[in-house]
């Protein structure tokens, strides 16, 4: 049978025609599930046609846009997609301090083991003079609680889980003493085919990544060390070259940096700082498999745990999560800012009833009060977010939307037209959740609540940053009753009003088993992999036991000499 490309099929042609019995059962389903159909170039809800369109189902329009999404992947791989860096003088230019750090004085803090005495400014911490300088440079004029506490357990040589609320310094915090010691120790970017980084945070999504390697060319600034991010999604020459040229500092998310490791790019023998963003989300079901390659496979050359330092920082850790993180510390401290899992009163949080078939008009009409301030709009699936920005742009409001199903380029460009004010709002998935610092955010809308209380404090945490206020608004219905018993404590710890509605839900519910429901992404409840509360007998490996400091140096091999 002769090949006939896609461009040159014929509908009449028997060999290419779809089976009507297909079409039929096809359009019934999309009728009564609400699936999405193509309509001129774009995606439409079967059950919410335009009345020009016609009533019967047309199957062609899936063979024009598979053809079409095809065509995107073949110039995709033609072109592939390299970042443009910023010019060295413009990387503090974007830089916005905090403006209301002080709210943080009122937050408790608990260290465990407390034996190490916080620092009252960054003055106080020794940092060497380059370094120093660039926190100077940064505007920062005083320490956070979690750099107050952190950085002298980390500069001491201890391992560190650090919970605090979102949008208070934490890369900061792991930054600042992971770039001082490679000062210290005369650590230098050396040219060499396999690169032999120093320090290496681990990130899960792309923009988090390209963000902390923004943060880490700041702090590296005019000191001889370099900083290389690799992720998905980019060309992976162009990052290969960037290795070459000599890496200390390395940002990446996780198969991309396996991808690198098992091609012989990267080595992870001479490794100091093993640090964890976001660790609760990289130690969930979705990342556990490739953090366990990198850490503790028999394939990686990874430093045994005692002989690095092992960092975790996140604003939410649930106690499953705490278990399995034990695996890979050593004789660690616990830093606590505020609850664990909490957020920060800067933020106004509503809670308002709308039903499905109400919550786009609703939306709509709530943009209307916001004028030209940035607001972040939060739904659960990637269809919803094309079809939410297409609704949005009928309505004359200049928005644009982030998913995972994007490519590279343009969730790069959806998140500069965001932060630029080009589109005053970005509709996106969780993607987008953790830990990105957006400037100037005024609100957060749920128009889908996430089903686990952890991503909705992440979700939130995109505004009030940095000292600043912020709003946060949520689409309650039915739907969403699962929530519930973590939601209300959550509002009524950060005084925020509960709706007498959202309260009587409370009461009329019956007293859960546990204080929330199995973490995202669980196999087979709390335990997980053979590891669970029981199965190493309480907390671990001498967790908890307090133990005089060790030196930033103790317990390490010397650095090559290249």
């Amino acid at each position: 049978m002769t090949y006939v490309p896609p461009s040159r099929r014929s509908d009449r042609d028997p060999q290419f025609r779809f089976d009507e019995r297909f079409t039929h059962n096809h359009q019934q389903q999309h009728h009564n599930h609400g699936h999405y159909i193509p309509h001129n170039g774009g995606w439409v809800r079967a059950n919410e046609q335009p009345q020009a369109m016609n009533a019967h189902f047309d199957p062609n329009h899936f063979h024009q846009a598979f053809v079409a999404k095809s065509q995107q992947q073949v110039r995709a791989a033609s072109n592939p997609y390299t970042r443009e860096e910023k010019p060295e003088d413009e990387i503090f230019r974007e830089h916005i301090p905090g403006i209301d750090f002080n709210k943080y004085e009122s937050i408790s803090v608990t260290i465990t083991p407390n034996d190490i005495a916080p620092v009252d400014s960054f003055e106080t911490m020794n940092l060497v003079g380059a370094v120093a300088e660039n926190v100077r440079r940064c505007r920062y004029t005083k320490p956070t609680p979690v750099q107050r506490y952190s950085i002298p357990v980390v500069m001491a040589g201890r391992d560190l889980m650090a919970c605090a609320q979102t949008g208070s310094g934490k890369t900061a915090a792991y930054l600042l003493p992971a770039v001082n010691f490679m000062i210290q120790s005369g650590v230098t970017a050396t040219p060499s085919r396999t690169a032999v980084p120093t320090a290496l945070v681990l990130a899960p999504t792309r923009e988090l990544s390209i963000q902390i390697y923004e943060e880490g060319r700041k702090f590296t600034f005019r000191t001889g060390l370099r900083c290389v991010v690799v992720y998905g999604g980019a060309d992976p020459r162009h990052q290969i070259s960037e290795l070459t040229r000599g890496c200390n500092l390395l940002v990446a998310t996780p198969g991309r940096l396996w991808d690198m490791y098992s091609r012989g790019y990267v080595k992870f023998a001479y490794i100091r700082f093993l640090i964890l963003d976001e660790a609760d989300r990289m130690l969930d079901m979705g990342f556990e498999p490739q953090i366990r390659n990198i850490v503790q496979s028999q394939e990686s050359d990874m430093p045994q745990t005692g002989h690095r330092l092992t960092l975790m920082y996140s604003a939410t850790f649930p106690r499953e999560i705490q278990q399995l993180a034990w695996e890979f510390l050593s004789r660690h401290y616990f830093l606590q800012v505020g609850r664990v899992g909490s957020t920060t009163e800067s933020i106004s949080q509503e809670v308002r009833w709308v039903d499905d078939g109400q919550k786009k008009q609703a939306l709509v009409d709530l943009l209307a009060t916001f004028g030209n301030g940035l607001v972040l709009v939060f739904v659960e699936k990637k269809r919803d977010a094309d079809y939410l920005e297409r609704a949005l742009r009928a309505n004359r409001i200049a928005c644009t939307s982030i998913h995972g199903d994007r490519v590279q380029r343009e969730r790069e460009e959806a998140l500069q037209l965001f932060k630029s004010g080009a589109c005053t709002v970005l509709v996106a998935t969780d993607v987008a959740s953790r830990g990105l610092d957006i400037p100037n955010v005024c609100a957060v809308v749920q128009f889908d609540l996430p089903s686990n209380i952890e991503d909705y404090v992440h979700r939130i945490g995109r505004t009030g940053r940095a000292g600043k206020t912020g709003k946060a608004i949520a689409f309650f219905n039915d739907k969403n009753r699962n929530i519930v018993d973590d939601l209300v404590p959550l509002l009524r710890e950060t005084h925020q009003e509960i709706p007498q509605w959202l309260g009587e839900m409370v009461m009329r519910r019956a007293p859960p088993q546990h204080s929330r429901g199995p973490y995202r992404g669980q196999r087979g409840g709390f335990g997980r992999g053979g590891f669970g509360f029981n199965s190493r007998g309480g907390f671990g490996r001498g967790a908890f036991q307090p133990q005089a400091p060790m030196p930033a140096t103790q317990g390490f091999r010397a650095y090559p000499q290249r």
